[in-house]
């Protein structure tokens, strides 16, 4: 069974530039830019990503696994939805699913 353990958050935001000004002034967030829609905090036990998105949406939590295929067999086994099959990012590659409550879920393998 692989290892899957909850390390990002993503978040929309309707105006990327005024979100991550909040984020950096209310709580001291250093920001790598990747590209003009997406920005993200990283190196704490959790990071947080934001990307630019006309109608924010809840925060998707985001999971590491060690075998991104045997997740998503799992998720599927699970009865999990799968919404956006496994695909490339810059970083690794991933899945999203939804959870039974239509949570939205991100499953991915680091590069």
């Amino acid at each position: 069974m692989p290892k899957i353990t909850p390390n990002y958050l993503e978040m929309k935001a309707g105006d990327l530039p005024a979100s991550k000004a909040f984020y950096e002034q209310a709580f001291g967030f250093a920001f790598t830019d990747y590209g003009p829609e997406y920005a993200a905090v990283e190196g704490g036990p959790v990071q947080i990503g934001i990307a630019a998105d006309s109608e924010p949406v809840a925060p998707m939590p985001t999971f590491e696994t060690d075998d991104l295929e045997t997740s998503l067999s799992q998720v599927k086994a699970a009865n999990g939805e799968i919404v956006r099959e496994i695909f490339a990012f810059p970083g690794g590659r991933r899945f999203e699913c939804l959870d039974p409550a239509g949570n939205r879920l991100a499953i991915y393998q680091p590069d």
